[in-house]
């Protein structure tokens, strides 16, 4: 079987390049005439319609972490992960339904801005460098990372630094256009990464029907799973007892069982989707109607990710148990791309777009929101306060070259450590450590007129020292089981608290600070939001289609359980 992707598969990844390309220049070319428009730049504003802010959010948050770290999770834990993508669904409603319509009646524009507006300057200039240095640092060198280890292990292992550096081109290329540029090309890259991930999903279910001798059927497939894997369809990890493997114990502390429902998974989904200036700028854009059914129509999408990003990684581990897949290396995050070594020419390459395509969607919408909060919270206010709108958009073609350059500079040689700890767990241990902190302060500052711009400020500081303290001390300061947690051994011989549980207990004590430090002022802080009831009202459409999602995630979790 040859790795190698072969004539046809560069023939079909071209061709997907042609046509990103060749339509991301389309749009440029139409909207040209406001080249020097600063919120057409950063927001397109007013013209992204609903299934252009669905389809963005997706291409944007599927990338290298979910294809490649996800489905090494779906090897190591099973559908258990899916809870990432199905809870996102249900935190999209909430977003449409109560976030948004804040953010529009107050034209908030940036996370920071809100900040500024709800709290002080302090605050927002705070939080405006910290979420820079997060997205430069983190996302951004990480889906680069990622998706060149998994890319060039296909093209043959020896391409590393020409396919980061051309991944980062394309980002380049695509991202300098704007966010109406970005956004509109994103309809394209996700559906490439749906076909191309679907295939690769079949291929893998057929490749295991045929190994265990029913067919190459993929439903057969997908019974051979149920029945070889029986453990790894089972939504809820079980808590370690005193005759528990180090393995079960491992699984636990990425997936703490019913109590990451209680705490971490929901700080983590609805942080990321409600305060975060990458996706959020997608509908601040639009009317509330247009922003609601594309974000809504983006948690009906995150339904059939797992589908893509897990069911692979599943089917990996089947096949690696019972000796069929030698070409597994690295881990559970090479488990992907051992998949895609079983696909024909031609869909080989497909696959390889599909990848290419959440990737560069990815790096082109961080890299859009950091120009957009560096230009418009930073530079704007702090060093050219009297910009004007063509020197806005060049300042923000400048962030975009720079933090991309700056991307590629310290992922050259994984000089953060990436490969080390695993793409999907860094990213999540590292935005989880400011995450509490981020979420209260936003939640309360929307939705409690108390809150105080002094107590943001405690706030997000004792979120990430709570973090700190929970991930890497409370054990051995305060014991192994406590009447808030029970830490584990992990691989190494120390012990850990699982990191969701971390992340509830961090965010219920930044809460109770904040709360108590809100006290101290007016019951009513003056820049308090107001808030009223014709603000949340839903139209009948927009009803349905909660009511579906909500039935569907129902039925899976019944299914599932």
């Amino acid at each position: 079987m040859n790795k190698n992707l072969a004539t046809a598969d560069y023939i079909v990844f071209i061709l997907y390049f042609i046509i990103v390309a060749g339509y991301g220049y389309s749009i440029y070319r139409k909207r040209k005439k406001n080249e020097h428009d600063a919120k057409a730049y950063f927001l397109a504003e007013g013209t992204l319609t609903w299934w252009a802010i669905g389809a963005s959010l997706i291409a944007s948050n599927i990338s290298a972490e979910q294809f490649i770290g996800m489905s090494g999770e779906g090897f190591f834990l099973g559908i258990a992960v899916a809870a990432y993508e199905w809870i996102a669904a249900i935190a999209l409603i909430i977003v449409a339904v109560w976030f948004i319509p804040v953010y529009l009646k107050n034209h908030i524009y940036t996370m920071p801005q809100f900040l500024k507006v709800r709290y002080n300057e302090s605050v927002a200039l705070i939080m405006a460098i910290f979420w820079l240095f997060l997205y430069v640092f983190v996302n951004l060198t990480s889906i680069l990372y990622l998706g060149a280890v998994a890319i060039n292990g296909l093209a043959g292992g020896e391409y590393l630094h020409v396919i980061m550096v051309g991944l980062a081109v394309f980002a380049l290329l695509i991202s300098l256009g704007g966010m109406k540029v970005v956004a509109y090309t994103d309809v394209i890259q996700v559906a490439v990464l749906i076909i191309g991930g679907l295939v690769t999903t079949y291929i893998a279910l057929t490749t295991v029907g045929e190994y265990f001798g029913v067919g190459k059927d993929a439903i057969a497939g997908f019974k051979v799973l149920l029945r070889d894997a029986p453990e790894h369809f089972k939504m809820i990890i079980p808590k370690p007892t005193a005759t528990s493997t180090q393995n079960d114990i491992n699984k636990y502390l990425t997936f703490p069982g019913m109590l990451s429902y209680l705490a971490g998974i929901w700080i983590i989904n609805l942080n990321y989707w409600g305060c975060n200036q990458y996706i959020t700028q997608r509908a601040l854009g639009a009317d509330l109607q247009t922003a609601r059914t594309g974000i809504l129509f983006a948690g009906f999408l995150k339904l059939l990710m797992p589908v893509i990003v897990m069911l692979p990684g599943i089917a990996a581990f089947v096949l690696y148990k019972n000796g069929h897949l030698p070409q597994l290396i690295g881990g559970k995050d090479g488990a992907y791309s051992a998949v895609l070594t079983f696909l024909p020419t031609g869909l080989k390459g497909l696959s390889v777009a599909a990848l290419t395509a959440a990737i560069v969607a990815s790096l082109a919408g961080k890299v859009n929101s950091i120009s957009t909060i560096y230009t418009l919270d930073i530079h704007k206010k702090y060093f050219d306060k009297n910009a004007s709108e063509k020197r806005q958009v060049m300042t923000g073609r400048a962030a975009v070259f720079a933090a991309m350059i700056l991307a590629v500079l310290f992922t050259w040689n994984d000089l953060l450590g990436i490969g080390g700890v695993g793409g999907f767990t860094y990213i999540q241990k590292y935005t989880g450590f400011i995450s509490p902190g981020v979420f209260a302060m936003f939640i309360l500052g929307m939705f409690w007129k108390r809150t105080t711009g002094w107590a943001a400020i405690v706030g997000v500081i004792a979120g990430f020292g709570f973090s700190v303290l929970f991930n890497e001390f409370a054990p051995q300061l305060f014991g192994h089981e406590t009447i808030f947690y029970t830490s584990y051994p992990n691989s190494k011989g120390l012990y850990e608290i699982p990191f969701h549980i971390c992340m509830g207990l961090s965010f219920f004590f930044t809460m109770l600070i904040m709360i108590g430090i809100s006290f101290a002022g007016p019951k009513v802080n003056p820049k308090a939001f107001e808030l009223d009831r014709e603000m949340f009202k839903l139209k009948p459409s927009t009803t349905v289609l909660i009511v579906i999602t909500l039935l569907i995630i129902a039925a899976l979790y019944v299914k599932f359980w």
